[in-house]
């Protein structure tokens, strides 16, 4: 009697439901009922201007002067290391200086809390042409409306320090005094002994070794534990990481041929400050 019971009242139900979604004869529409279904409860129905539903307003970056605050966080820009000098100031004391040239710095992208859930801007640099990009790379340049770049890097901001796309950064964007972190990609020096990698002494040079002046001494222990640990400093592969260097001095400025000069040997390829 509960299995009887329990299905009347779902037959019951279902007639309900197709009374109350069949169209009346009254309805303004000659589409048959399927077809209303699928159109109000599809995206087709986002389409028609009369039942769109919860649509933000898109917000409206413009690029006009603002006042940062000490919780501001403005984006970096990328910069290619041109080379090493040695200048000297009014005191006469020697200060190494690294050559910076900023290469057509842009906006290629703008994410916000909104669409992407962060704050952020993608900074292009470079030219570079289509055969060497993918596909995909070269859909994401045309759809924000920028020249191919070399080089794409996200830096993360505050809402007050956002910028339209297109924007060009140069070297104006930092002033002389100033102090960066600077990012980047160290030399890669290959496969190199403990002395060179991490500065080991070193064996005995004259007496009491033999054909190991260079090595870098024992590794292990005894029966307990019986094993080298993960991490123990040893020969192998050095350079070639992504390093950062916090603090740079910036020494002065050449916005005219968009070339900065910091202070410190920073020895790495591609800079992100």
């Amino acid at each position: 009697m509960a299995a009887l019971s329990t299905r009347g009242l779902v037959s019951r139900l279902h007639q309900q439901f197709l009374s109350l979604s069949r169209p009346s004869a009254a309805a303004p529409t000659s589409l048959p009922f399927h077809s209303l279904t699928r159109r109000l409860f599809s995206s087709d129905a986002l389409m028609d201007g009369s039942q769109i539903l919860h649509k933000r307003p898109a917000r409206i970056i413009q690029a006009t002067p603002a006042i940062m605050t000490p919780n501001s966080k403005r984006t970096g820009i990328i910069a290619v290391k041109c080379g090493m000098t040695a200048l000297w100031d009014k005191w006469g004391a020697r200060l190494p200086i690294t050559i910076l040239w900023v290469d057509d710095n842009i906006v290629s992208q703008v994410k916000t809390v909104e669409k992407e859930g962060i704050f952020s801007l993608q900074i292009g640099c470079g030219h570079k042409k289509p055969k060497h990009l993918t596909k995909p790379e070269v859909g994401h340049f045309r759809a924000q409306g920028v020249p191919l770049k070399r080089k794409l890097k996200e830096f993360p901001v505050t809402e007050d320090a956002l910028l339209p796309v297109g924007t060009s950064l140069g070297v104006r964007h930092f002033v002389p005094g100033q102090y960066v972190d600077v990012s980047g990609t160290s030399r890669g020096k290959g496969f190199q002994g403990a002395m060179k990698r991490w500065g080991f002494k070193g064996m005995p040079a004259s007496h009491g070794a033999s054909l190991s002046h260079r090595s870098p001494g024992s590794t292990g222990q005894r029966d307990a534990p019986g094993k080298v640990f993960k991490g123990k400093k040893m020969p192998g592969r050095m350079g070639g990481k992504t390093r950062t260097v916090k603090n740079v001095w910036v020494y002065k400025i050449d916005p005219a041929r968009n070339l900065m000069w910091v202070r410190g040997q920073q020895k790495m390829r591609m800079k992100q400050i």
